[in-house]
């Protein structure tokens, strides 16, 4: 099949790997396919169970890698967030403040791309919407839908999925009892069961779960007493006289299971349908125990419901993984409200999540980084249903905008500034009688306009924040606000004013006990102001001590910044292999984190270095590299004259030797590397050999203009007391230590 002209950058929507053999279907894969080379838009419709995310899933798997970007949309219950996790599936990041759908255009534009949907029912109207604005404006891209309705948009062509036939039903019970190390013959009773069944896949598989203990007769025997319940009226959804359709015959099948199940699994059925999407075994415990299970009984319970089929298990970079499908969680979820049980069990979802946020943000600040990241990218869905729950009940509003600001880590940090800044926007509207988790709401909000370039809103709630927490006397926050608000002063270029309001902030976390990787990024602010007024060895000091804090405590995401402008200040003393090294150690943290600011800083200092070691062209390509990812990042530069001088070194330099006919092809060619390519070239992963001794070539003189060192923002923590204190830093005018 068709796939892009060049690698794309859908890491996280790739086809998903299967985990049980995909039997039958090659027909309907063949027809799909065909369907598919004729229809930009194709949406796969079917009961539920009968295979429509697999069928979808199998077609995407043949289309070439980077090629295809799957969005499941299950988890997701606000319509707005639709486009979020489009671009969130799709491997995008943007610090900037548009729409995700305008990112999506830009990264798209130009590439054959097949976007698969699945699960959209409950979102129709929003992922129509999306849909049709991204067909209509990208041409090169194909949309392959997979839902219990259509689309219903002009263009969509509709591929039906029928049940499984008599033969490829039993050929899939026959293989999952093979699974299950049992071996069941394809026989009469066999061919009944499966008929009864309807072929629906869910349907068999869930009857094949229950082999260890019933044989195939006795399944069909079970089976035909719930189907005579059913038609002859006595039960809550019959068809009286007639026999039963195939959403019936799902359902049936669904609830037969369910009776088969003890008691206690019938609980934890019910009480797993609050998780969204996938959940781990300590938030099971947590959550499902108590009242008839305890806790030290879910894991065995939770075996019994896996050897069901009720519940698959898959391993992920957090560790092992649950997950039900939603036919399956829908029907429990039925049961946990009709026990009048739901509000409860939401709440403790809510106070798990919660809990896991405010561990996750202590941690930050500790070896655990990366950690943190992957168990926090695991469990996204699952917190924003708890945000969702704390933004739309009554009284839970103090709850929301804690966890909102908790969650700066997982905003800053890991390259969600979108998607957070909608959380806490939302979090700080709402009243709440608990001023200071409001306040954290409001400079963490702070906070993540300055990194999307959106002034004027930062400064009015960073403000705010400011004002109430000295009218309330809370230390912490007014430290925050001014931290931030010295930020918002450095990447406008009014240095004086950020060196006094980064100095006050750093007095103020000290005379509170702060110390995290908020702190750091405060003094490593502060060595930037220091450094671009002319005071190169006091920002070195401060940046050192920075890098030894971080060292101490395996802190890897503000040590970056720190590197970045040791970096700097080693170009500058006409060592340009130790400035490649740091900037090297920098990239590689700054890519694993998805910190889009700091990746295109690095990038754009390595052009400079690169230049200076005598390979203009190399640099060039670099700065065409990084100008492709300024727009997903803000303003280029910030707009800011002393974080631009490096460019512009780099600029001349590389002009003056290439002539600008070469230097523009140099940048055109990097404009063409994608995120990922960028940084593999960059770190030298992409066949470039530099010339050596190349660096007498290249007029030395130009690296020594103006002295403004760049580097970029920063990042919050929430409050952490430590013992160890951050070098004091010196004032204007003291003697600093070279």
């Amino acid at each position: 099949m068709r796939g892009p002209q060049r690698p794309g950058p859908f890491p996280h929507g790739d086809p998903p790997l299967e985990l049980t053999t995909f039997v039958g279907r090659s027909a309907e894969l063949a027809a799909l396919a065909s369907t598919l080379g004729g229809a930009r838009l194709v949406t796969v419709t079917g009961v539920g169970g009968v295979g429509k995310s697999r069928l979808a899933a199998r077609a995407a798997a043949g289309w070439e890698p980077g090629s295809c970007g799957r969005v499941e949309l299950a988890p997701v219950r606000d319509p707005q967030f639709v486009e979020y996790a489009v671009a969130e599936a799709l491997g995008l990041t943007d610090h900037t403040a548009r729409l995700p759908r305008q990112s999506l255009l830009e990264h798209l534009a130009g590439r054959p791309v097949l976007l698969v949907l699945d699960g959209f029912e409950h979102l129709v109207e929003a992922c129509a919407e999306l849909t049709a604005e991204l067909l209509r404006k990208l041409p090169e891209l194909s949309v392959l839908a997979a839902g219990r309705r259509p689309l219903g948009l002009a263009g969509e062509r509709l591929f039906p999925l029928a049940p499984l036939g008599e033969d490829a039903a039993v050929e899939l019970f026959t293989d999952r009892a093979r699974e299950q190390g049992l071996t069941v013959s394809d026989g009469p009773e066999v061919r009944e069961l499966c008929r009864r069944l309807e072929g629906i896949p869910l349907a068999v598989e869930l009857a094949a779960g229950r082999l260890r203990a019933l044989s195939p007769g006795q399944l069909l025997q079970r089976l035909d007493d719930r189907f005579r319940l059913l038609t002859t009226g006595a039960g809550p959804r019959s068809v009286p006289g007639g026999p039963p359709s195939r959403h019936q015959t799902l359902r049936t099948a669904i609830g037969w299971s369910h009776e088969l199940c003890t008691p206690a699994e019938r609980l934890l059925w019910a009480r797993l349908s609050v998780f969204a999407q996938t959940f781990d075994l300590e938030a099971a415990e947590y959550v499902c125990s108590g009242a008839g299970l305890p806790a030290e009984d879910v894991l065995d319970v939770l075996s019994q419901l896996l050897a069901q089929s009720v519940v698959t298990r898959e391993d992920t970079p957090a560790g092992p993984r649950y997950r039900m499908l939603d036919t399956v969680r829908a029907y429990g979820a039925e049961w946990l409200a009709a026990a009048g049980d739901a509000g409860r069990l939401r709440r403790r979802h809510r106070d798990w999540y919660l809990g896991l946020a405010t561990w996750c943000e202590l941690d930050w600040f500790s070896p655990r980084q990366r950690e943190i990241a992957e168990r926090v990218e695991a469990e996204l869905p699952n917190l924003r249903a708890a945000l969702e729950f704390c933004l739309t009940e009554p009284d839970e509003a103090h709850l929301g905008q804690f966890l909102a600001g908790s969650l700066w880590f997982c905003w800053v940090g890991c390259g969600r500034l979108a998607e957070g800044r909608r959380w806490l926007e939302r979090s700080v509207e709402l009243d709440s009688e608990y001023e200071q988790s409001r306040l954290k709401a409001l400079w963490v909000l702070g906070y993540v306009a300055i990194l999307q370039g959106d002034t004027v809103p930062a400064l009015a709630v960073l403000r705010e924040c400011r004002e109430q927490a000295e009218r309330i006397a809370d230390a912490t926050a007014v430290a925050y606000a001014e931290h931030r608000t010295g930020c918002l002063a450095l990447v406008s270029d009014d240095m004086a004013r950020a060196e006094t309001l980064l100095r006050s902030a750093l007095e103020r976390y000290q005379e509170i006990g702060e110390l995290n990787s908020n702190v750091l990024m405060g003094q490593v602010e502060l060595a930037m102001t220091r450094a671009f007024q002319g005071d190169l060895p006091d920002a070195v000091r401060l940046c050192e001590d920075v890098r030894r804090v971080c060292e101490d405590h395996g802190e890897r995401w503000a040590r970056s910044y720190a590197l970045y402008v040791l970096a700097y200040a080693a170009w500058l003393d006409g060592e340009p292999a130790r400035a490649r090294e740091l900037l090297a150690d920098c990239l590689g943290h700054a890519h694993a984190f998805r910190d889009l600011l700091a990746e295109v800083l690095t990038l754009e200092l390595l052009a400079l270095v690169t230049a200076t070691e005598g390979d203009p062209a190399e640099a060039a390509l670099l700065q065409g590299a990084a100008a492709r990812l300024w727009p997903s990042v803000g303003l280029p530069l910030f707009g800011s004259a002393y974080y631009n001088a490096p460019h512009e070194r780099c600029e001349a330099l590389a002009r003056q030797t290439l002539g600008d006919a070469r230097y523009e092809e140099c940048v055109r060619e990097g404009s063409r590397l994608d995120r990922a390519g960028a940084v593999a070239r960059a770190l030298g992963q992409g066949g470039v050999t530099r010339p050596e001794g190349a660096r007498d070539r290249v007029d030395v003189r130009l690296r020594h203009g103006a002295r403004p060192a760049p580097t970029g923002p920063q990042r919050p923590n929430r409050p952490e007391t430590r013992t160890r204190r951050l070098a004091r830093p010196a004032g204007p005018g003291e003697e600093t230590a070279g």
